[in-house]
């Protein structure tokens, strides 16, 4: 009968080579997911309350856009260089995070609370109903603006909007306040952190709200 051979034990170089190879499987897995799945971000500001607090965890869907169009009502991180400048937010100096109100071909207005005007915003002519996610006490937009969002772009409010430096405060610059959608960098679909507000983002109610002239805008 065959003597077995014995296994050779592993030397030092191999368990180093395998830790290696373990760790660059863990570094290109958590790149692709990154990449194109969900990433991290954090809220440094208080732009988004009541929705998002300072100091939340989120997790970003990088993946929905790719099959389906941003949609208004949706929170969405995206590259704020071109339209909002380097203010920075938690994820780095240019991310920015919103909520979308006006969508391509949308007639994005309110009158402000100048003149005993109520601040509401409406979209193509009809009022949104935004009470579920604007900050308790605030108006809708305390700034008045009347704007068309032109092809491939949108028009993006923070939830706290008497605190919230929004497509309302850069109407003068370049693009008019207005974000390329090509700069979105995805959804926010849930708070990881802290533990006592884990939890889906509630939807928003918006989709339903009337659409502009320019619609398809994938």
């Amino acid at each position: 009968m065959a003597e077995r051979r014995r296994r050779r034990p592993r030397t030092r170089f191999g368990v180093v080579g395998e830790l290696v190879l373990l760790v660059l499987v863990v570094v290109l897995a958590t790149t692709m997911v990154r990449t194109f799945l969900v990433a991290p971000f954090s809220i440094p500001s208080g732009s988004m309350e009541q929705t998002l607090h300072v100091g939340d965890r989120i997790l970003v869907d990088r993946l929905s856009y790719r099959f389906h169009d941003v949609r208004r009502g949706d929170i969405v991180v995206f590259d704020g260089t071109e339209a909002f400048g380097r203010l920075g937010t938690g994820k780095g100096e240019t991310d920015y995070v919103k909520r979308v109100i006006g969508l391509p071909g949308d007639h994005v207005q309110s009158l402000g609370t100048e003149n005993g005007g109520d601040g509401a915003v409406l979209v193509n002519g009809k009022p949104l109903d935004e009470s579920a996610f604007v900050y308790p006490g605030d108006a809708s937009s305390d700034t008045p603006f009347d704007k068309v969002v032109p092809a491939g772009h949108l028009w993006l409010m923070g939830d706290h909007r008497s605190d919230s430096l929004d497509s309302r405060a850069h109407m003068g610059d370049p693009g008019g306040g207005m974000v390329p959608i090509d700069k979105v960098l995805g959804r926010v679909m849930v708070v990881v952190w802290p533990l006592d507000r884990v939890g889906r983002v509630p939807d928003s109610g918006l989709s339903d709200a009337p659409t502009g002239s320019a619609a398809g805008h994938r």
